[in-house]
């Protein structure tokens, strides 16, 4: 066998051996870009089941209006920000900002009681004010919102 021939067939077993390795590279990416679908489906699925479950809970009043509408902002945010800027669903950003002040966990704690009283007359006005356009929006968001599929997976 000659030299040429020789280096040809090196050759070709070279190409050979990186294009096998090259698959190999290809089907990894693959693979990761499939659990990464799969992980982010499962991911807009929880949050789906995780809003049906607050807007039950909202409609029920099984959860405080102020509390509801802002864990139900802040998923929505998360899930798919077309319907969370959707103008049915507006009240809960309100609601959001308008609480936005509002110290949490420990430094609530910390407030004496006058401060807490101030708040708290400010929650009660905000949930008789917000209260309907509340339930309207979680009702929307049960029957027709979380049906459609989420912009952002």
């Amino acid at each position: 066998m000659s030299t040429l021939t020789l280096s040809l067939l090196l050759g070709l077993a070279l190409i050979a051996a990186l294009g096998l390795y090259a698959l190999y590279l290809w089907r990894r990416v693959w693979a990761q870009q499939r659990a990464h679908k799969e992980a982010a489906q499962a991911r807009q699925e929880r949050l789906g089941g995780d809003l049906a479950i607050l807007a039950s809970s909202l409609l029920d009043e099984q959860l405080p209006l102020i509390e509801g509408a802002i864990r139900i902002k802040v998923l929505l945010d998360n899930y798919d920000s077309g319907l969370s800027n959707d103008p049915r669903c507006q009240v809960f950003h309100q609601l959001f900002e308008a609480t936005a002040d509002v110290p949490t966990h420990t430094a609530w704690k910390a407030l004496d009681k006058g401060d807490k009283r101030r708040f708290e007359q400010r929650f009660s006005e905000l949930e008789q004010q917000h209260k309907v356009p509340a339930h309207t929006a979680a009702r929307w968001l049960l029957d027709e919102g979380l049906k459609r599929a989420p912009a952002n997976v």
